[in-house]
């Protein structure tokens, strides 16, 4: 992570010393830098670092910029510039476009007064603070729906500017609120809400400088001690903010603007770097929290002061400009961490006597156990006498409704019979129908309207014959009897009248009388 320089190296000072701006994954960079000629006008520098070797492309446009405009690197290869225009902010995309640069223009900020934010993690977005009478407004400069939006406005006056997350979520900015100044966190998921961050004391000023996400330490300033000075602690820990005494120096001041990343869950392994000024010069300074020293080397030729990006193994990447060398990166390795020797072991503490053993209370005499009753014998059951001889099986004659027939001795039948019972006479045998005489035909014409003959069949071949009301006689008695006599249907025997009247068994209704008529039961 980097910081970019402090106020008073903001405005150039001279040739090839302008502020630069490195991406959050140090792919590239951006400053504005100065042309040769007379005038000294300027214009956007972009600067590649994730190549072999890194090199310079020139963003100037068909004017001059001016030396208080502001630039961002993105991640992409692009550079947003801000500018100042009348009363307002211009906000703009440059790129190189083969032999000159493109620009696009996103939109404008009305306000007195825009700062831009350290690059965002991801290198996506781009925001920017607009500080008013008694509140700050956020605004969304890059990576909006359409153009700039405003995000939130904070009460207070905010400055600063630190991310706490990988995610880009969490903005940690300084809020100067009734004389006091504490820092906040913005959470951007949540439509910008705010919650206090950092408060030593009630009545102290505390400043966050910077923040790493992956070890979570912490590098502020604050005078709760009496005075304004450098502390550390770690985000999310209960334990107090430490003020070293080795990053209190004398005669200079120190400013924070690199943290080793990778030390995960680690704070006290990070290796810090600062930019150590004071009357004869400026120097690079490098602290751990686990030394309790600070440790000084001198700045390569050409340093743009208070820009620097550590690598995950310890390397310090500074970049530099000379007129021999315009585009050119210095690396400094710097040793580890050293683990301090113990000289003197810890006593052991002496091992306590152990104290006279309790003799065991002697045990009780046994009770004896109360014998048990005996168990009764079982009484055995008398086994059973054998079974007499079965007497003859009776032979069971069948019935006829319930009663003996007496049907078995009978022969020479020839149609449905029952017996005769007790008391009553016995019924003779039926004998055959004599038979009727022949009908001709059926009649015709008014005949056959006034008469009752029966209707022949279809299914007779010579329709001549008519059919018998008697049923045909049976080899054998009938198995199932209905429970009511059937009704016979009257049949118009004009056409052939029996000879004479004759008495006829039925074996469903009794005696029957048949007549020319028809029949009835009688």
């Amino acid at each position: 992570m980097t910081i970019c320089a402090t106020e008073d190296t903001m405005a150039p000072a001279g040739p090839l010393a302008g502020r630069l701006t490195i991406a959050d994954d140090g792919s590239y960079a951006a400053r504005l830098a100065r042309h040769d000629d007379a005038a000294g006008s300027w214009f956007p520098e972009r600067w590649t670092l994730s190549g072999p070797e890194p090199y310079a492309v020139p963003l100037q446009g068909t004017q001059p910029e001016e030396p208080d405009s502001a630039l961002l690197p993105l991640t992409d290869g692009r550079v947003l510039i801000l500018r100042r225009v009348a009363d307002r902010f211009a906000v703009s995309l440059l790129y190189p476009a083969g032999p000159g640069t493109g620009e696009l223009l996103l939109g404008a900020v009305a306000a007195p007064r825009l700062t831009l934010l350290p690059p965002t993690p991801g290198g996506t977005l781009a925001y920017a603070l607009a500080p008013g009478a008694d509140h700050t407004t956020l605004w969304r400069v890059h990576g909006g729906a359409s153009g700039p939006e405003r995000v939130t406005r904070i009460p207070g006056r905010c400055t600063g500017g630190v991310w706490l997350d990988r995610a880009g979520r969490l903005l940690a900015l300084d809020r100067e609120l009734d004389g006091r100044t504490k820092t906040v966190v913005v959470d951007l998921e949540r439509g910008g809400e705010t919650g206090l961050l950092l408060q030593i004391t009630e009545e102290s000023n505390d400043r966050l400088l910077l923040a790493d996400p992956d070890s979570g330490l912490l590098l502020l300033r604050s005078d709760a001690p009496g005075y304004d000075r450098l502390g550390w602690g770690v985000l999310g820990s209960s334990l107090p903010v430490r003020f070293p005494e080795c990053l209190r120096p004398t005669g200079g001041t120190l400013a924070p603007f690199a943290v080793q990343p990778g030390q995960m869950l680690a704070p006290e392994s990070c290796a810090v770097a600062f930019r150590m000024t004071a009357a004869s010069g400026t120097w690079l300074g490098v602290w751990r929290p686990s030394e309790r020293q600070l440790r000084q080397y001198p700045a390569p030729e050409g340093w743009l002061p208070g820009t620097g990006l550590w690598t995950a193994d310890g390397e310090l990447l500074l970049p530099y400009a000379t007129e021999a060398e315009p585009c050119g990166v210095a690396r400094m390795g710097v040793p580890g961490a050293v683990v301090e020797r113990v000289d003197q072991m810890r006593a052991v503490l002496p091992v306590q006597p152990v104290g006279a053993v309790v003799p065991v209370q002697p045990v009780g005499a046994v009770v004896p156990v109360r014998p048990v009753a005996p168990v009764q014998p079982v009484e055995l059951v008398r086994p059973m006498g054998p079974m007499g001889p079965m007497g003859p099986v009776r032979q069971v004659e069948p019935t006829w409704a319930g009663r003996p027939t007496g049907l078995t001795g009978l022969t020479g039948l020839t149609g449905p019979h029952r017996p005769a019972e007790p008391g009553q006479p016995p019924v003779e045998p039926l004998e055959p129908l004599e038979a009727a005489e022949a009908v001709e035909g059926p009649p015709s014409g008014e005949a056959a309207e006034s008469s009752g003959g029966i209707v022949p069949d279809a299914g007779d071949a010579d329709n001549r014959s008519t059919a018998s009301a008697q049923p045909s006689a049976t080899d054998a008695e009938p198995q199932h009897i209905p429970g009511h006599p059937q009704m016979c249907r009257p049949v118009p025997l004009q056409e052939a009248p029996l000879a004479a009247r004759q008495t006829r068994w039925s074996v469903i209704s009794g005696p029957v009388r048949i007549s020319g008529g028809g029949c009835a039961a009688g």
